[in-house]
């Protein structure tokens, strides 16, 4: 192994915190990663990783080491990057909301591996926070309102949503025609996992946002949980139109207060600073955003944070 991957190993062992995990990425045995990286700290003359049963986490000058490394992989990547003809390709982790995949990605890929075909592409779903970099993913999609992070986001689409309900609720219960006269209704309501609080529900109104405070007896963590309880009658929902515009058009739920639409939820691309952007998460980043904005239109301009 020369010292590109070396640093290439490194950089994942750090990531990671085991060299089981980084190994496995890298596809080389547990044996050689630890082989290559007590030459790297012998060649150095200083201990870069500390060692424990359950984990590895750099030192101080581990931490030095690894900011090097990156650096240094990003110019050379963005240096091959730079000829024309360079093709992206390695394994990309990515991810994903499983709804906002399977309607607005997942229909696309065949033209993606016709573009890329040296990508392999490894897609796992969850509606979940995680630790992108422990976990070795390289970036994420996400809907609605970020918690704060050190994560770089691209927001790529604004979803329009609806306040909807099944017409069996309706039946019961009665058809809502003001925002007042939500008080005497009951909602889906749908947590945020890294909370447990209830999402707000927020209607657009002349005089700008306003938010109604509303019974939730059932409430769920899922978006696909989410839809069947309001299918199944057990109170109103706001929901992105392309989630329901199948039920909404066979008449299986009914779209309420359009003079009061919900603030749009957006869909952003997640990846971390730290991680050395190759050309591969490039690519897709900007496929995926290609993807959002022929379906809905371009997200506002917004830079990385």
């Amino acid at each position: 192994m020369d010292r590109l991957d070396a640093m290439r190993l490194f950089i994942r062992v750090v990531e990671r915190r085991s060299f089981t995990e980084a190994a496995h990425d890298l596809g080389i045995p547990r044996s050689t990663a630890t082989t290559v990286i007590k030459a790297m700290e012998d060649r150095l003359g200083v201990r870069l990783l500390q060692r424990t049963t359950r984990t590895v986490r750099p030192t101080l000058d581990g931490e030095a080491w690894y900011r090097r490394c990156v650096a240094i992989l990003e110019d050379i990547e963005d240096a091959e990057g730079a000829f024309a003809g360079a093709e992206p390709k390695g394994m990309l982790r990515v991810e994903v909301q499983g709804t906002l995949a399977r309607h607005f990605l997942m229909p696309g890929l065949p033209d993606f591996f016709a573009r890329f075909p040296g990508i392999e592409l490894s897609m796992s779903e969850s509606d979940h926070w995680v630790d992108l970099v422990q976990e070795g993913v390289d970036c994420a999609l996400r809907y609605g309102t970020l918690p704060d992070s050190d994560l770089a986001v691209r927001q790529v689409a604004l979803l329009e949503r609806v306040t909807c309900a099944s017409p069996a609720y309706l039946e019961r219960f009665g058809v809502p025609e003001t925002l007042e006269e939500l008080s005497r209704h009951r909602l889906v309501g749908i947590r945020r996992l890294s909370t447990g609080a209830l999402t707000p529900v927020v209607f657009q109104t002349q005089d700008g946002p306003r938010a109604i405070e509303m019974a939730a007896p059932f409430s769920v963590t899922g978006p696909e949980s989410y839809l069947l309880g309001v299918q199944l009658g057990l109170g109103l929902a706001q929901l992105p139109r392309f989630h329901v515009e199948r039920d909404l058009a066979g008449g299986r739920l009914v779209e309420l207060l359009r003079q009061t639409p919900p603030l749009p939820g957006p869909v952003s691309l997640l990846y971390p600073r730290s991680r050395l952007l190759s050309p591969r998460v490039r690519v897709f980043i900007d496929w995926a955003a290609r993807r959002f904005s022929e379906r809905e239109g371009p997200a506002p301009a917004q830079s990385a944070s």
